[in-house]
């Protein structure tokens, strides 16, 4: 028994300073002055097939959130936990976008998008591109990524599961906290529109 809480104490202790590390790195004061700490210029294509850069999102707040369509668990948890969150703000959100940026463009293309995202809020725009668009874009919002081999030359993806907050001019504001009830987190997110 003791030999088996060594281990577990040891990853939770690693866990813990992963999460103090992740809090950290993304505090909007880490940024040198006039330069965005996370966020910054892309061109993808929607599920539309339509060249989307991060100019259409500005103009309101908005949300970030990069998954894949492929995702077991977090992925379609987290976007129907966003959904609910803009259903919850009403009017106030009416002007709220989503942009779900895959992690995957090798699987994920427009359609696949398309078909995915018809099950979850219609302000959610499916994001994908060419690898290296999409490394990019990991890169300026300091996302991670990872393929993962699976069984029978499948594979998976490990990947960031924040779900960022942008101002309106793509300024980031901090991490969307999807824990709590949806009346309650977009009570927060609408002090923030």
């Amino acid at each position: 028994m003791r030999r088996a809480l060594v281990p577990l104490l040891a990853f939770c202790l690693g866990l813990l300073g992963l999460t103090g590390a992740a809090v950290f790195a993304f505090l909007p004061d880490r940024a040198p002055v006039g330069v965005p700490g996370v966020g910054g210029p892309f061109t993808l294509v929607n599920q539309d097939g339509r060249t989307v850069t991060e100019r259409d999102f500005a103009g309101a707040t908005h949300l970030v959130f990069f998954g894949f369509t492929h995702c077991p668990d977090v992925c379609p948890t987290t976007l129907q936990q966003i959904s609910d969150v803009l259903a919850a703000l009403g009017p106030k959100g009416r002007a709220m976008r989503v942009a779900f940026i895959t992690v995957d463009p090798e699987r994920d293309d427009p359609a696949s998008l398309k078909t995915y995202l018809s099950s979850f809020d219609p302000r959610i725009t499916g994001l994908t591109g060419s690898q290296e668009q999409v490394t990019a874009t990991e890169k300026a919002y300091r996302a991670y990524a990872r393929k993962v081999p699976a069984k029978d030359g499948d594979y998976t993806m490990e990947h960031t599961a924040l779900v960022y907050v942008m101002d309106a001019q793509n300024r980031f504001l901090g991490a969307l906290d999807l824990t709590r009830p949806a009346d309650e987190v977009a009570a927060q997110l609408a002090r923030k529109i």
